[in-house]
């Protein structure tokens, strides 16, 4: 069965604007499954691996996780 994304929904999302782009945390939930956490990294607009990271994006991303942990 393939992905739909009409039963993929946004429950809670926040961003966190750096200076080479953004690092997105959102609790999502699909199909009505467990809600689960994502992590993204946004650069000029464009999805970016997220892979590694400093320890200011670490230090602003934390208390995202912390707040979305609370939605979920």
């Amino acid at each position: 069965m393939a992905f739909d994304t009409t039963k993929d929904k946004e429950l809670w999302k926040q961003e966190v604007s750096f200076e080479k782009g953004k690092i997105i945390v959102a609790v999502m939930q699909y199909n009505d499954g467990d809600k689960k956490l994502q992590i993204s990294r946004m650069v000029e607009d464009k999805w970016a691996k997220l892979g590694r990271m400093t320890k200011e994006e670490v230090q602003a991303v934390l208390p995202l996780i912390t707040e979305a942990q609370q939605e979920m």
